[in-house]
Order: C-alpha cells, then sequence, then structure tokens
C-alpha cells in the first residue's frame, strides 16, 4: 500500500510541476492555451491551405514553442543594446537566463536576416519589366500611401510615433521590410506586426480582387496591353547599382535593404556568379528564412499578444493593406486615362510589395474579364516597384522617428517660451537632432537635457 502511494504521490508530483497544470493554476495560464490554438490555426494555414507556408510554418510552431508552460522557450530580450550588456556581465535577467530563441532572435535585433532575405529575393527576382517601363515606379510609389496614411492614423487612435511607423509598414505587405522596421521601432511588437504582415500577404488572393473590381469598370479590367520592349544586359547590370547609389545617398536607413535586394540581383544579372546567385536564391535564403521565422514566432508570447492593441493593430494593418490596393488601382486608372487605354488599372494593384503573388492576382483578375488578357508581365514591373517603395518607406519611417526628439525639443521650447512657470527650468536652443545624439529608447536622456527637473514639465508629455 506504501508502495502505490508513493507511485501516486509521484504521479501527482510530476503532474503539478508539468505545463498541463500551468494552464489551471496559473495566473493567465488560460492565455497559453488560446495561444496554443491560435498556432494550430496558423500550421492548418500554412500546411493545409498553402498560405506563405515557407514562413507560415515556422513562425506558427515558434508561436508554439513559446506558449509552452516552463520551457521557457519564449524570446525575453528584445533590446539589442540591453541583451548586448547581459551577454556581457553588465545587465540583469530579467527573470531566465537567455535560451535558444533569445540568441536566434540576435539576428533580427541586430537587423541581420531581413536584409539577408531581401538579398535572395533579389536573386530570384527579374527586374527588366521595371526597367522595360519605368512608369511603373509610379503605381509601385502609389501602393505605399496606404503606409502613411495609417501612420497618421495610428497617431491620432494614441499609438506612439515609433508604435506608428511599426503598424503602417504592414500596409506594404512586406514581411521582412516589417519585420527590419518593427525591430528597430518597437521591438516588443515584433511578434505582432510579423504575423499580422504574413497573414495579409498569405491573404493577398482574397484581399484584393474585390478591391479591385470595386474600384474599375469592365472596360478597363479588359484592356489588353502591348509587348515589353526587350532590356539589353547592360541596362540589367547598371540598374541595380543605380538604384543603390540613389536611395543609399537619399535615404542611408534604407541603404541596408535596398542593397542587398539590388546586390542578389546583380549577382543574379552579372552573368559571372552563377555560384552564389544559387546559394543567395537556395541554401542561404532556406536558412535564414528558417531562423527568422521561428524566432519571430518566439515573441508572440501570450502576455505580448493577447490584448486589445493586438486587436487594433491588426485591423489598421488590414486598412493600411487595403490602402495601398486601392491607391495603386486608383493611379493605375489615371495613367488608363492618361495613356487614352492602353494602360490596364489592374496592374497598379501589384505595386504592394507581396512578389510574385500580387502579380498573379492582377493577371488572374485580369483573365476573367478577357481570357486572351496576358497582364503578368506588365504587373511585375510594379509589384518588383512596390518591393524597392517598401524599403524606401522603411527608412522615411525610421528617418522620421530619429528626428522626432527634434519635434519634442521644439514642443519644449515653444512651451517655454509662452509659459513663464516652465520657461526658468529650460536653458536650451532648439537644434535638429542627429541619429545617434539620443537613445530613443531611453526618453530620460532627451529629459534631463532639456530640463533639469523633469518633474516640472510632466504635464508637457
Amino acid at each position: 500500500m506504501e508502495i502505490l502511494q508513493g507511485v501516486w504521490e509521484v504521479i501527482v508530483s510530476i503532474f503539478t510541476n508539468s505545463g498541463y497544470a500551468y494552464f489551471f493554476t496559473a495566473d493567465g495560464g488560460y492565455k497559453n492555451a488560446i495561444m496554443l490554438l491560435v498556432a494550430f490555426v496558423f500550421l492548418y494555414l500554412g500546411i493545409k491551405k498553402g498560405f506563405e507556408p515557407l514562413l507560415m510554418v515556422p513562425i506558427a510552431f515558434g508561436m508554439l514553442l513559446a506558449n509552452i508552460p516552463e520551457a521557457n522557450l519564449a524570446v525575453q530580450y528584445h533590446d539589442l543594446d540591453g541583451f548586448r550588456d547581459l551577454l556581457a556581465g553588465r545587465g540583469e535577467f530579467v527573470g531566465c537566463t537567455p535560451g535558444l530563441m533569445d540568441f536566434l532572435y540576435f539576428g533580427v535585433k541586430a537587423g541581420i536576416y531581413p536584409p539577408l532575405i531581401f538579398l535572395g529575393i533579389g536573386a530570384m527576382t527579374d527586374f527588366a519589366p521595371l526597367i522595360a517601363n519605368p512608369s511603373s515606379f509610379i503605381l509601385g510609389a502609389a501602393a505605399q500611401l496606404g503606409i502613411f496614411f495609417t501612420y497618421l492614423g495610428a497617431i491620432l487612435l494614441g499609438f506612439a510615433p515609433n508604435e506608428a511607423g511599426s503598424i503602417a509598414i504592414i500596409g506594404g505587405a512586406d514581411g521582412p521590410t516589417a519585420i527590419f522596421v518593427t525591430s528597430q521601432l518597437a521591438p516588443y511588437m515584433l511578434g505582432t506586426i510579423a504575423v499580422a504582415a504574413y497573414s495579409y500577404m498569405a491573404l493577398v488572393p482574397v484581399i484584393q480582387p474585390p478591391i479591385m473590381k470595386a474600384l474599375t469598370t469592365k472596360k478597363e479590367r479588359s484592356v489588353v496591353m502591348g509587348s515589353l520592349r526587350p532590356v539589353s544586359k547592360l541596362e540589367k547590370i547598371l540598374f541595380p547599382i543605380m538604384v543603390t547609389v540613389i536611395v543609399s545617398l537619399l535615404l542611408p536607413d534604407a541603404a541596408s535593404l535596398v542593397g542587398m535586394l539590388m546586390l542578389g540581383n546583380l549577382l543574379k544579372e552579372s552573368g559571372q556568379t552563377e555560384r552564389i546567385a544559387k546559394a543567395a536564391q537556395n541554401e542561404l535564403m532556406n536558412i535564414i528564412t528558417i531562423f527568422l521565422g521561428i524566432s519571430v514566432g518566439a515573441t508572440t508570447s501570450a502576455q505580448s499578444f493577447l490584448n486589445l492593441n493586438t486587436i487594433k493593430i491588426v485591423v489598421l494593418g488590414l486598412i493600411a493593406f487595403c490602402l495601398g490596393t486601392a491607391g495603386g488601382t486608383l493611379f493605375g486608372k489615371l495613367m488608363y486615362i492618361a495613356t487614352k487605354g492602353k494602360v490596364n488599372p489592374l496592374i497598379g494593384s501589384a505595386g504592394v510589395s507581396a512578389v510574385p503573388m500580387a502579380a498573379r492576382v492582377s493577371q488572374k483578375v485580369g483573365q476573367k474579364e478577357n481570357p486572351s488578357n496576358f497582364l503578368l508581365m506588365h504587373a511585375m514591373g510594379p509589384n518588383v516597384s512596390g518591393v524597392i517603395g517598401s524599403a524606401v518607406a522603411a527608412g522615411i519611417l525610421i528617418l522620421s522617428d530619429q528626428f522626432h526628439c527634434c519635434w519634442r525639443n521644439i514642443h519644449y521650447h515653444l512651451a517655454a517660451r509662452f509659459m513663464p512657470a516652465v520657461r526658468k527650468c529650460v536653458t536650451f536652443q532648439v537644434t535638429f537632432v542627429k541619429k545617434g545624439q539620443i537613445n530613443k529608447r531611453h526618453p530620460a536622456q532627451l529629459e534631463h537635457q532639456v530640463c533639469p527637473n523633469p518633474a516640472s514639465y510632466q504635464v508637457f508629455r
């Protein structure tokens, strides 16, 4: 009898210390169970439905691992500088030591994975349709309007500028770019942003057609476009070099994304680097995709994912994507009018960055109206232009966040000028703050530079 009792006590002890008991005994344990169900849904969508499976499956499995109780596989350290200090022995643990996911996630925090993904995309992409029809740049730019409209909307809803930028970039339908921007502006929101971005990328065939049909007529959708001109090898070689120089000089923060994208394309088009071009397309791309997907999924812990802000982010991301599709389509209509019916407006919707899915949707919708219509190559121009456009938009959002400190300085300056009670504590001149002077993750630095007594200006925050 004592043996049976001992066995029973061992069984009870194993269960009470297991993750199963956590669902029922821990405060908020049910949230972990909900997140496991969400992970199962995403696995189903990736495996059964084929929605972006190369990233959806790793992200979903990372989500699964992150929410297994007591496994400590969720990403704990989102701040890059703090993680470096921790590894160097200068920081303190937040409850558990860094684990596998924290080290894999380092590539996201340091901005390594997204540019390498762009390297692979560049090596797999043909820019000839864009070079043959440079007006496609206009459609690619128009499709980014959803990003900036949503940015303003998110600020009006109470999000901080850095958070608004991370939410707005979802409208580009470009997962790596969304991850890159969020890792720099709001790393604590990365899981939600990444899941939303890749979900909308996967749902391009579902979301875009109703918008395209609502904004165009049957006559416009039936337009047959002529063949594109041949593009020389010299043009294909010069294009990535010139784009890198022009964009990087204009927006240095976008240089890593645009530079890697164009490097991949140059490797493909040069004709002298076939071996490493194939490596970028296959081995490197596959490895980085696994690391990126599983580490991003591991940021979606129940505590950070299941809240009201997640709903707001998902809704705003959908609005951004829909506005981007609408912006590209409407500018396509303008080109239809300007060219007296030679441009099919449907190709404008391909200005979002979902390559080549958005171009395929344009082809499918156009062919339904006119079976002899072949829009795929024409739509690829705005599509690859959208990839460049989303990288440029990322640079603008990062730059705008860096100069947010400038606007705070102006704010305090005006308050000090027109309110004598505060004027006494402010002894500075307004200057544009350059990158690196003030750490945006630590606003207290700015506060102490502006006023030696932060308590005296709390009303103006």
